[in-house]
């Protein structure tokens, strides 16, 4: 595991810093997470869970399509989802519950798209089961540990 972050405590009202190191808590709804990890293995697009500075001992981390965005310093924190959640499942596509369907004649029908709906279903219930509560943060000195808090079901 790497270094977890220098500051000596956590405290509320603790004052805001351009060092992303002096993040020792990250908060992310439980359906932030779902949705980048369904858009980010299920259509391919590059879903983060982002920490925009300035940064604090708490911080939130929310959702962010990344593309070419061009940051001034500090830079925001980009999170993967798939590293939250510990095993992460393999997403279910539409064409494998079509392989797995009995007949051929299945797929691409009102029985092929509900028993999808269950697979998906089964998925997300399987993300929510396997947060982690804690997670490696990449900065620009390197990786440091943070706890991570969730909010919403799991």
């Amino acid at each position: 595991m790497t270094e977890r972050s220098t500051r000596e405590s956590s405290d509320e009202n603790s004052p805001e810093s351009p060092d992303p190191t002096a993040i020792e808590t990250i908060v992310i709804t439980i359906e932030d997470l779902v949705t980048a990890l369904e858009a980010t293995l299920g259509t391919g697009r590059e879903a983060v869970l982002r920490i925009t500075p300035p940064f604090s001992g708490r911080m939130r981390a929310r959702i962010h399509l990344a593309g070419a965005d061009n940051y001034d310093n500090p830079t925001p924190i980009h999170l993967d989802p798939t590293t939250l959640v510990e095993p992460c499942p393999g997403y279910p596509t539409a064409a494998e519950t079509a392989a797995e369907l009995e007949s051929p004649d299945d797929s691409y029908t009102d029985r092929h798209e509900e028993t999808h709906t269950e697979r998906l279903s089964a998925w997300r219930e399987a993300v929510r089961a396997n947060v982690v509560d804690t997670a490696e943060m990449e900065t620009p000195t390197g990786a440091v540990a943070v706890d991570v808090r969730w909010l919403g079901e799991s």
